[in-house]
């Protein structure tokens, strides 16, 4: 019998409501992750990458005007749970998220040992300093001092206050964790660090994690698969190292082909023209009008092609 992914996501829909009509940011999405696995999902910004996100934990805004499709966690579809069903059985419970700019998440007048510690009273119901002894534990796996437990966000360099906002996440001991853009605002050493850190979560923990970003050279660290996300779609599925090496769909060739290289004298390029409005995207091909391979049948829509295990959203694969 085959083993239960940890996270199936099918034909998942967000659509926001405006006044110019619905904002088709995630529009059939697809893809799956093993337990102690991480996927990277790589794409321009505004590709609808952390609606993507909101959408998985159910942090809707009030515009939601479509949400639909199946998101099998540990085998329940809990898209069929209720909004108090699913606070209590999966967001920060089975998955966690570190929000974009998560530096800017914490509170500044709180300690940040109150604010790591407060997930664990409301969702595993310690007392406070049962909570504080497991926020003092998570400070370590992260790699914080225990003593900035009593310190308060502004006391904090950037990096640590990153790793404070894992620690964060990790309190009560999910399987899953999203993670937005969680170097974007550092320094390319810290950017490192932080990126040590996971792997040592992932190895020694055994947590999942989905990687959002448009930084392919630092993903590459921690990816064991990667999902290519462009204008609302996945366009393509691979294993990291065939996509770093190899990838299929034209836009991921371009955003490859757009990462400078140590060893090459080769410059980056660059993707020409813009990604389509998601008020009213194309009825072909999303990325047809920016592709140099483009053909008379771009103007329909592609579904999803299998090559070797890959899949790729494109009529050259056909």
């Amino acid at each position: 019998m085959a083993e239960t992914k940890l996270l199936q996501v099918r034909d998942l829909k967000l659509y926001f409501r405006t006044t110019r009509g619905p904002v088709q940011a995630v529009d059939g999405v697809d893809f799956e992750l093993d337990s102690n696995r991480a996927v990277v999902i790589l794409g321009e910004s505004g590709c609808g990458k952390s609606s993507m996100a909101k959408a998985l934990l159910r942090l809707l805004p009030r515009n939601a005007d479509v949400y639909e499709g199946q998101v099998m966690f540990d085998g329940v579809d809990v898209m069929q749970y209720d909004d108090e069903t699913f606070r209590k059985k999966v967001r920060w419970v089975g998955m966690s998220m570190v929000p974009q700019a998560a530096m800017n998440a914490l509170n500044p007048v709180l300690r940040v040992g109150d604010q790591v510690a407060e997930p664990a009273m409301i969702h595993l119901g310690l007392s406070k300093d049962e909570a504080l002894r497991l926020a003092a534990a998570k400070f370590e796996d992260v790699g914080v001092p225990v003593d900035f437990l009593h310190r308060y966000p502004f006391e904090l360099s950037g990096g640590m206050r990153q790793r404070v906002a894992i620690a964060m996440a990790l309190v009560t001991s999910p399987n899953l964790i999203i993670l937005d853009e969680p170097t974007s605002a550092l320094d390319v050493l810290t950017q490192a660090n932080i990126f040590n850190v996971l792997k040592r979560i992932k190895k020694h923990l055994g947590v999942s994690f989905i990687l959002i970003t448009h930084d392919i050279a630092t993903s590459s660290e921690l990816a064991d698969e990667v999902a290519v996300m462009y204008a609302g779609q996945i366009v393509e599925t691979s294993d990291a190292h065939r996509f770093f090496t190899g990838p299929l769909h034209p836009y991921s060739q371009k955003l490859m082909a757009s990462v400078p290289r140590l060893k090459q004298i080769k410059e980056p390029e660059f993707i020409t023209g813009q990604p389509p409005s998601l008020l009213n995207p194309p009825t072909g091909c999303r990325f047809a009008n920016r592709c140099s391979e483009r053909f008379a049948k771009c103007d329909q829509m592609p579904p999803v092609f299998e090559r070797d295990g890959r899949k790729v959203r494109c009529w050259l694969y056909e």
